[in-house]
């Protein structure tokens, strides 16, 4: 595998603020049955399913390095058990204010 290049800071930031997001959408998720995320592919236009782990060690090898490994789809995933990146802020959004309101 080719080194990446290097995240300049802002985008640094972005991949940091992705990991702390990530582990706060974990928390409340993975309680109810989630296991990850489905991202619609930009090369191949399908789903792919990653799981918390999968995606936290994605996150931090772009961080090390710049790059991201490549990997196998899931197999035979459950659709169910995988929300997008939209559903999971939304769900901690109105977490954040039913505890505001508690």
């Amino acid at each position: 595998m080719e080194p990446g290049i290097p995240l300049d800071e802002n985008e640094r930031m972005a991949v940091e603020e992705d990991l702390a997001d990530l582990a706060v959408y974990e928390a409340l998720l993975a309680q109810r049955g989630i296991r990850g995320l489905v991202v619609v592919c930009d090369d191949c236009h399908e789903d792919h399913y990653h799981d918390w782990d999968m995606l936290r060690a994605n996150l931090l090898q772009l961080l090390i390095d710049g790059t991201v490994r490549p990997h196998e789809p899931a197999v035979d995933p459950r659709p169910d058990a995988y929300v997008t990146w939209d559903y999971c802020r939304g769900y901690a959004d109105a977490h954040s204010h039913a505890d505001d309101e508690r």
